[in-house]
């Protein structure tokens, strides 16, 4: 048994690199669209994956990439679409009808027993496991797979001992093994050291020279073209194009990737107060833990003045949602000190934060109402001392009918029926609501996550003009998106973030798409971050 399963891996190999330079599709997507509670995440995506091949697929976190991946494998079904194998119809339900038709995917988490051994975590994932498992043959398969590709690893090691790029390693194998043709990997290189990197290249090279179909999912423009024979870029859901990996360009990518000038707004740009203000917000030398996948912040300086917006551009993962965390409270300093209103509050709660003026936005509503209260209910929510009557033992629902009905109108939003429950809202008017409810209110500053994401054009530009307003008022703005049109058109000043640090710093008219797209996706710029 052992030396015919030998002979038929070295067979399958020899086919293998004599079809290697042949330009096969393997599978091609049409029209794939997948929607979560109404938030579009693929739309109507054509792909094409070849055999003998590396293609990347670029694009910021949140573009649709992994959804895609997730769709092929079976691990995810689409809301529409079709899929071809090598021409022919086929249907993927399952992660098991995917592999049979020969998809494999490593995950981000791999999916790996740390008590078993390399050989046992193999075995188990292979199709056809016999009932006494012949540990000597599939040991020496495991050795001759892991020769050809780079792929080293001892089949006898307890797989809890290994580096994480070792693991990676066998998940690698465990697909080989299973006979995959179409590997995908997500985000792979995100969990291994510089030197790891250089050597999944060169596997990616090695499974290429052999005819298999290499995917690989990734933000960092650098990978894309280091080793991508082709690179499909994705933008908020779709396919913003294709280029051939050896005539792309850095500019080319980031044009893709964040659009190619950024959207200007007809705004009052007056100058905000002089740097003699006492800041709205002030972070001195901050850091955080990086703890449960989080990204650790390390020596955040930042500054936020009275009628001022300062944007925070990054590619999501990198740090944005714990620097908003650190300033509403719910992140504690590791080092530094948080000031606001010219106050220390290092160590202020949650309460005492949003009591001081501090408004938050954040891109996922439901963070932010409670989904079995009516939307008149939510609306009181943070605020119900200044409705209530009689030392607390009534509300002036009045009052704040009327202001709700106020401020949605001021936003140039429609009303929607104030008695109806906030969880059976899609997600654009539950956002409309709390967007309603937290600049209403004057706030001294707002901490606005991705504000206008999942919001329809208009009612976008009426949030953003909101925005405006309240920074010509005097509030001072906090404003962590990824849409660089609205960071270059709103903000008075742009802080760019990458892996938990300040990377750039610029006004908006002193630097371009491109130079802020490098140094979100990790590539130098021509500024240093500066204190």
């Amino acid at each position: 048994m052992r030396g015919i399963n030998v002979a038929k891996d070295q067979n399958n190999l020899r086919l293998m690199t004599e079809t290697a330079n042949v330009d096969t599709s393997l599978f091609t997507l049409k029209g794939i669209t997948k929607s979560f509670s109404g938030v579009i995440a693929n739309d109507h995506i054509d792909l094409e994956i070849r055999g003998g091949e590396i293609q990347a697929l670029l694009g910021e976190n949140g573009a649709g990439k992994s959804t895609l991946m997730k769709i092929l494998y079976g691990f995810y079904r689409a809301d529409a679409g079709e899929f071809f194998h090598r021409g022919r119809p086929v249907q993927i339900r399952s992660p098991h009808e995917a592999r049979r038709l020969g998809i494999g995917m490593v995950f981000q988490n791999f999916t790996l027993i740390p008590a078993l051994n390399v050989m046992e975590n193999i075995a188990i994932f292979l199709p056809g496991l016999p009932f006494v498992l012949d540990r000597a043959g599939l040991a020496a398969r495991i050795e001759a797979v892991s020769s050809r590709y780079g792929l080293t690893v001892d089949p006898w090691a307890t797989v809890g001992r290994l580096s994480v790029g070792e693991q990676q390693k066998v998940e690698i194998i465990k697909l080989l093994l299973a006979e995959a043709r179409v590997l995908v990997f997500d985000e792979p290189t995100k969990v291994l050291a510089p030197h790891e990197i250089d050597g999944l290249m060169q596997v990616f090279t090695n499974l290429r020279r052999d005819g298999y179909a290499v995917v690989f999912i990734t933000h960092k423009l650098q990978e894309a073209l280091l080793c991508a024979d082709r690179i499909t870029v994705m933008r908020r859901g779709k396919v913003a194009g294709t280029l051939p990996g050896s005539g792309a360009t850095e500019d080319q990518l980031v044009a893709l990737m964040f659009g190619t000038a950024p959207v200007e707004l007809q705004l009052d740009r007056t100058e905000p107060p002089s740097g003699t203000t006492v800041p709205v917000l002030e972070l001195k030398d901050v850091a955080t833990r990086a703890e449960g996948g989080a990204t650790g912040l390390q020596g955040i300086n930042l500054v936020v003045r009275p009628g001022e917006i300062v944007g925070i551009a990054g590619v999501s993962g990198n740090g944005q949602r714990e620097l908003g965390d650190v300033v509403l409270g719910i992140e504690r300093c590791a080092r530094g000190a948080k000031y606001l209103f010219g106050r220390n509050a290092t160590h202020w709660p949650v309460g005492r934060v949003r009591a001081a003026g501090v408004a938050f936005v954040p891109e996922d509503p439901q963070m932010a109402a409670v989904p079995s209260l009516t939307v008149l209910e939510n609306m009181a929510l943070g605020a119900t001392w200044d409705y209530a009557r009689r030392g607390g033992l009534s509300m002036d629902w009045t009052a704040v009918r009327q202001d709700t009905e106020q401020s949605l109108k001021d936003l140039g939003f429609s009303v929607p029926p104030l008695g109806k429950r906030a969880g059976t809202l899609s997600g654009g008017n539950l956002k409309r609501v709390i967007l309603a409810r937290e600049l209403a209110r004057r706030p001294r500053l707002i901490v606005a996550f991705y504000p206008t994401c999942g919001l329809d054009v208009p009612s976008a530009i009426a949030a953003r003009s909101l925005l405006a307003a309240a920074r010509k008022a005097g509030t001072g703005v906090l404003l962590i998106s990824e849409d660089l049109g609205e960071l270059f058109s709103l903000s008075d000043r742009l802080t760019v973030i990458h892996n938990g640090r300040i990377v750039g710093r610029f006004k908006p008219e002193e630097t371009t798409l491109y130079e802020v797209g490098h140094l979100m996706t990790g590539v130098e710029g021509a500024h240093a971050a500066s204190n």
